[in-house]
């Protein structure tokens, strides 16, 4: 039940600050953003390399070196 509630705090709490920070007009589609960071490996690289970047651009290459489950 605790990795539950810590999962699903973890998505609202992404949610917010999607819909603070990109505008969102619904809490729908924010939280829909939230889901797909979640539960995709590329996109969850792409948003966090975003973000601890400031949002400045990185080349594609860098970008794509990065891997949360090397093999």
């Amino acid at each position: 039940m605790e990795k539950d509630t810590s999962r699903l705090s973890r998505l609202m709490k992404l949610s917010w600050d999607i819909q603070r920070r990109r505008k969102y007009g619904t809490r729908s589609k924010a939280l829909t953003a939230a889901w797909v960071i979640i539960n995709c490996e590329p996109v969850t690289v792409h948003y966090l390399t975003r973000k601890l970047n400031h949002d400045k651009p990185l080349n594609w290459k860098t970008e794509q070196s990065f891997s949360l489950f090397n093999q």
